[in-house]
């Protein structure tokens, strides 16, 4: 069983209010979980070094064993009640409770954790966080709140394996878009785009960036005729998610033809 370090509030993000929220998680987290638990850590954006007011916190929880019983009742009662709370970061928290079993290595892709999805209350049985992004950011970037170095808990992600699902993944990445978004809005048309490049940029270098570090990259690394495309979703960013915002004319198209151009390049054509 491992010791949790202490949490110091006030540390790891920008954000204060975020901090005192994450404090109070890795806190009552403990308590439900006893002796299961091993540790807490964000991953994502503001591990990346690049989360911002229009970015949700990520965070993966490691057990002993995934919750059953009366801890997963207890962290449900959790997840119910945070998003309640005043302050903008209350709904702003999204990540999984991960046994330490499948965390560790790409043997445990498929496994199910115990999810909270961004904006929601229920949590759910998914794999949203069980990918080799996920286990790339937590192992190189990941931002202990308590528990051991996650370098001791996740083990070095195959550059080529990320390759290669990113590869996978391309093609369909619009129609699984389409399954959960809406396509009249700005903020899909930016995150289409974002994502993209975060994609292509993990084919070019067998490594993870934020949205934004994703997209810089593009500007800087792609054809100069998509910089136009590229400094409009940067600079749009501070819109944030309006659903009565609609995309700016012409952007959906040229937001598809990049989508060509990118799955070109992962082809190698």
């Amino acid at each position: 069983m491992f010791t949790p370090d202490v949490f110091t509030p006030h540390t790891f993000t920008p954000y204060q209010e975020l901090d005192a929220l994450l404090a109070d998680l890795v806190r009552e987290v403990r308590g439900i979980l006893g002796d299961t638990f091993v540790g807490a850590y964000v991953q994502g954006s503001f591990a990346l070094g690049a989360g911002d007011l229009h970015s949700d916190c990520d965070f993966v929880v490691v057990t002993t064993v995934p919750p059953r019983g009366a801890a997963e009742a207890g962290l449900r009662r959790l997840h119910d009640e945070i998003p309640t709370r005043p302050g903008h970061w209350a709904g702003e928290l999204e990540g999984s409770y991960a046994d330490a079993c499948s965390l560790r290595d790409a043997s445990g892709l498929g496994t199910p954790w115990l999810f909270c999805d961004h904006g929601h209350r229920e949590l759910a049985r998914d794999t949203h966080c069980n990918t080799l992004h996920t286990r790339w950011i937590l192992r190189n970037h990941g931002i202990r709140l308590a528990g051991p170095p996650v370098a001791d808990l996740v083990d070095a992600v195959d550059p080529e394996a990320l390759r290669a699902g990113m590869r996978t993944m391309l093609p369909g990445l619009l129609d699984e878009l389409r399954t959960w978004a809406r396509f009249d809005l700005a903020w899909t048309q930016r995150y289409a785009v974002a994502t993209y490049c975060r994609m292509l940029f993990t084919v070019r270098t067998g490594e993870v960036a934020s949205k934004r570090g994703a997209l810089e990259w593009a500007r800087a690394t792609l054809d100069p005729a998509w910089r136009p495309l590229l400094t409009q979703v940067i600079e749009d960013r501070e819109r944030g998610w309006d659903p009565a915002d609609p995309p700016r004319p012409g952007s959906m198209e040229a937001m598809y033809a990049f989508a060509a151009y990118v799955e070109s390049l992962a082809r190698g054509d």
